[in-house]
């Protein structure tokens, strides 16, 4: 069994971690911890998050982290969908206990922590169990419907849960973060067709592969036919309609808020921009956001250009 396995299995089996009591202050430096060195880690509580917020991101990170690792890591070691999904339902279990007052588990220490203090329902962190398991047994969409349903589960949470941090609960603001939250996923799954197709996994869905005349066997040739470019303009043009569609909130929250979004939606429609430039051919290289690239979001984002 590998080390990363190991760690999962420790983390879920509760080994080594529940057999002690957890203060709620370790608890937070255990997913601040996690949240620092794993090796897919996003900038969770950066500069841009209050001092104040950034353990409660750690929490939630670190509660989805772990979770995804389940489905992604047990693949990579050979694992198989059973042990896996075995996994996703004691980290389910464990949840609901947390939020039944029951938290052994230093994550779930956390996390019970944050919810109860900023009210965030439980619903939005089963979504997210939904879909990590969905990713163990799904390897591909027959709709957009479909996609559309695994990404409001997959990301929009994560949005929703951002802004009840800071203290947002107007329903039309969540409706917009789901727009750029999808967006945003669909742009990062268009700009991964080659690495996913490696990994058994499509996401474009069955029915648009047949109305642009791809297949299957066309995606493993990994050439970007005429067609194949055809289909990949039109699932850009979708993903920039849904970040269009939920640019208001851009400008719809204030402080420090207002600058990471708007680095979020700048950083999605740049992926969606270069996979144009490279004229869909998503085959030959991944197109990539570059330092320079980055420096230029930064700047848009801090003289309020979008």
């Amino acid at each position: 069994m590998s080390a990363a396995i190991e760690k999962l299995s420790e983390a879920i089996d509760g080994v080594r971690i529940t057999s002690r009591c957890w203060t709620t202050d370790e608890a937070y430096s255990y997913c601040e911890t996690l949240a620092r060195t794993h090796y897919e880690n996003f900038p969770v509580g950066s500069f841009l998050v209050p001092r104040k917020l950034r353990k409660h991101f750690y929490s939630i990170y670190a509660f989805a982290r772990i979770a995804d690792d389940f489905a992604d890591e047990g693949y990579g070691q050979g694992y198989g969908k059973a042990e896996r999904l075995e996994w996703m339902a004691r980290w389910r279990e464990k949840l609901s206990a947390a939020f039944a007052g029951r938290a052994e588990h230093p994550v779930f220490i956390a996390l019970a922590e944050t919810a109860a203090r900023f009210d965030l329902p439980s619903a939005l962190f089963e979504d997210l169990l939904s879909a990590f398991s969905q990713d163990v047994t799904c390897r591909a969409y027959a709709t957009f419907s479909d996609l559309k349903d695994y990404c409001r589960r997959s990301a929009d949470p994560v949005g929703r849960l951002i802004l009840l941090l800071f203290g947002y609960k107007d329903e039309e603001l969540h409706r917009w973060s789901d727009c750029i939250c999808t967006g945003l996923q669909l742009a990062n799954h268009w700009q991964d067709v080659a690495v996913d197709q490696q990994k058994g996994r499509i996401y474009l869905p069955e029915e648009d592969l047949a109305a642009f005349g791809v297949t299957n066997a066309d995606l493993d040739q990994r050439i970007a036919t005429e067609r194949f470019k055809r289909l990949m303009e039109f699932e850009v043009a979708r993903a920039r309609e849904l970040m269009l569609s939920g640019k208001p909130l851009c400008k719809a929250v204030s402080g420090r808020l207002v600058l990471e979004l708007r680095a979020i939606w700048l950083g999605g429609m740049k992926i969606l921009e270069l996979i144009q430039q490279i004229e869909y051919d998503v085959f030959q290289r991944r197109p990539t956001v570059t330092s320079a690239d980055k420096l230029g979001i930064l700047y848009k984002t801090l003289i309020g250009q979008l």
